[in-house]
Formats: structure tokens, C-alpha cells, sequence
């Protein structure tokens, strides 16, 4: 996969200055877009990624100052680094204000090329590294795709013949046997289907969801997902509150999948002996769903809880991305995922959703 050129911002009122650091600047591989104003270059950012910026100070109408603080002050640009080129004397204050407006750096007229370019290389070296790595990182979560969906028909075929063979073999110690492959295989299987959603989660496609989403009973999903986990842990206590049919728009295998995630991470970390609870309520403004268990989140792990990989415990069988998955499905129908946790208190997974009353958005099932 070819890269494309890493893009450079110059931003002076003055056409010959604007030549001058281009001719300066010119290599392979650098595209150098040219604004002859403040509100110039932000059109410009707008439009392109921007591993670089050279302001100009002194410019009508919006200067170099106040076009980094605007800069600085949005998400796409607040990290862009800024070199300030100033025909002015070597103001403490002016440079201090610079700093303060998220420069990296001054340099004042007339420009040394060698310094100049010897400053513009270490940006440009660093934005390049941040690609490659980028691209590493894409190449890797294809991969992963790739391998995770190529393991699905070999695995089909375990499945399908261990089933022949539970019809097959009678004996107590054949079906011993087979039942526990079944059930390495439905683990596998759900760990195969984790990547592949993290893998579409990352690459941008965003989950597959229905594209003609239903009106969905969510008491029925919550419901159903805690009969199959009841199934799974007859030795834990799950119970359910939800005493009023709450509807949404949706995919509902996807929502129940979200659940189950949630309710199953509560069984996994709550203290044994002690009940999981899941309670329901809804009214015009959105749908709530608190999961609760007994066990306390230590308070470092809270900021990452959600990212891929972090959540994954010694009592864990699965990857860690279950919390993952299930912020991605909430994300996907318009809602959010929060969390508390404590010690007196335990843990609670608050999931909330909008409840449509009208025509679902033509957007629900988009990225």
C-alpha cells in the first residue's frame, strides 16, 4: 500500500516569503500547501491531515497567534506542531506567548535555511514514523481478519463432525469426550467472532449490524440472554427486574450479544456466593439497563476498561473484548456504556438506549 505524500501548512501574507520557504522546503515524498491568511489555512485544515504548520506572526485580519490558539483549541488540529516565523526582535514576551499558544518552536528573520531545515526534518521524520507505525498496525488488524475468517470453515467442519459422532457413539465416556470438544469449539467459535468484530471495529467498517433494524422488546433480549448464561452457571444467582416492555430500534442479535457480554463479565468477576442483578426501566427519554455484581474494578483499570484486550482476567476463558464489543454495539444504536465501581458498593455497568417511538434513522446501522 503506497503512503501518501506527509503534508506541510505555510501560512504567510506575503507571496515571496510563501516561494521562498517552499523552494526551501521542496523534497520527495512532501506535499507543502500554501495560505496566504489565517482564514486560508483553516480552510485548509479542514481539508487535509497537517503533520506540520509554519505561521507567519504578523498577518492582517487573524495573526499567527490567534490562528495557533484556534488551532489548538480543535480536536483535528490541537496536536498539529507549530513553528512561528517572526520578522520581529527577539521579544521575551512575544516568544512566551507563542509557547503559550502551542508552538514548538521560533524562528526569526532572516530565515537559515540550514536551521530551518534541519528543524522541518525532525517533524517530518516523526510524522513518518507515526505512519509506518499506523500502517503496521492496519496490516496487522487485516491479518487478523483474514486468519479469524479463514478458521471459521475448518472449525465448521469440527463441529459438524462431532455432532455426527454424538449420534454415533453412546457410551458415557464417548459423550463425555465429545461434549467437552463441543464445547471448545462454541469457545473458539466466539473467540474467531470477537476478532473479526474488532477487527471490523478498528478498520473503520464499523459491526455489522441489520440495515433494516426492527422494533426490539429489549425486556425479551435481557431475558433471553440471562436464560442462556443461567444455563451455562446453574451455580450462580442471576436475577432480573423489569417489570414494563422498553422498545428500541435495532439489531437484536446485537443487542443481545451486548448483553450477554455485560451479564457474563458479571458473573466472571463478581464474588462468588453473591447475586448478579440486571435491572430495566424506560421512559420517553431512553431506555437504562444496570448490571450489577459484587466485585469491585481496581480504580487504574477504569480509564482503559473499554479498550480491546485490557479487561482480560486469570478467570477469564475468553480475549478481553467483550466490553469492547459491547461499547461498540451500544455506540452503533446511539447509546453509551458508563461504569461505576467501589468498594462498599460493587460494580455497576449503567447501558442506556434510546427508546423510538417514531421511524428508526436512516443512519442507525452507519459508522
Amino acid at each position: 500500500m503506497k503512503l501518501e505524500p506527509i503534508k506541510i501548512l505555510l501560512v504567510d501574507d506575503i507571496e515571496e516569503n510563501l516561494v521562498m520557504l517552499e523552494a526551501l522546503l521542496r523534497r520527495d515524498g512532501l506535499e507543502i500547501l500554501q495560505a496566504r491568511s489565517g482564514a486560508e489555512a483553516l480552510e485548509l485544515l479542514l481539508v487535509h491531515e497537517v503533520s506540520l504548520a509554519l505561521l507567519d506572526v504578523q498577518m492582517p485580519e487573524l495573526d499567527g497567534f490567534e490562528l495557533a490558539e484556534l488551532m489548538h483549541g480543535a480536536e483535528r488540529t490541537r496536536h498539529v506542531p507549530i513553528i512561528f516565523i517572526t520578522a520581529g526582535a527577539h521579544d521575551p514576551q512575544r516568544v512566551f506567548k507563542g509557547y503559550g499558544t502551542g508552538a514548538v518552536d521560533f524562528l526569526f528573520k532572516p530565515i537559515d535555511s540550514l536551521v530551518l531545515k534541519s528543524k522541518v526534518d525532525v517533524f517530518l521524520e516523526l510524522a513518518r514514523q507515526r505512519r509506518q507505525l499506523a500502517h503496521a498496525l492496519q496490516l496487522n488488524e487485516i491479518f487478523v481478519g483474514i486468519v479469524g475468517h479463514d478458521l471459521r470453515n475448518p472449525l465448521g467442519a469440527i463441529v459438524a463432525g462431532t455432532e455426527l459422532l454424538k449420534m454415533q457413539l453412546t457410551e458415557d465416556r464417548h459423550q463425555r469426550v465429545l461434549q467437552r470438544m463441543t464445547s471448545s469449539s462454541r469457545r473458539m467459535h466466539g473467540m474467531i467472532e470477537q476478532l473479526l468484530d474488532l477487527t471490523r471495529s478498528r478498520l473503520g467498517g464499523g459491526l455489522d449490524l441489520v440495515r433494516a433494524p426492527v422494533q426490539v422488546e429489549t425486556r425479551e433480549l435481557v431475558q433471553r440472554a440471562i436464560e442462556e448464561l443461567r444455563a451455562q452457571y446453574p451455580e450462580r444467582d442471576v436475577r432480573f427486574d423489569g417489570p414494563r416492555p422498553c422498545t428500541t430500534h435495532g439489531d437484536p442479535d446485537r443487542l443481545e450479544q451486548l448483553f450477554s457480554n455485560l451479564l457474563g463479565n458479571a458473573i466472571t468477576h463478581g464474588l462468588p456466593g453473591t447475586p448478579v442483578t440486571a435491572r430495566l426501566t424506560c421512559d420517553r427519554h431512553g431506555i437504562e439497563i444496570e448490571i450489577h455484581n459484587a466485585g469491585v474494578i481496581p480504580p487504574e483499570r477504569l480509564a482503559t476498561l473499554f479498550e480491546p484486550f485490557s479487561a482480560r482476567a486469570a478467570r477469564s476463558s475468553g480475549l478481553g473484548l467483550g466490553l469492547f464489543i459491547a461499547q461498540e454495539i451500544a455506540k452503533a444504536h446511539g447509546g453509551e456504556i458508563r461504569v461505576a465501581s467501589s468498594e462498599p458498593l460493587g460494580t455497576t455497568f449503567l447501558v442506556w438506549l434510546p427508546a423510538y417511538e417514531e421511524p428508526v434513522r436512516a443512519a442507525m446501522g452507519g459508522r
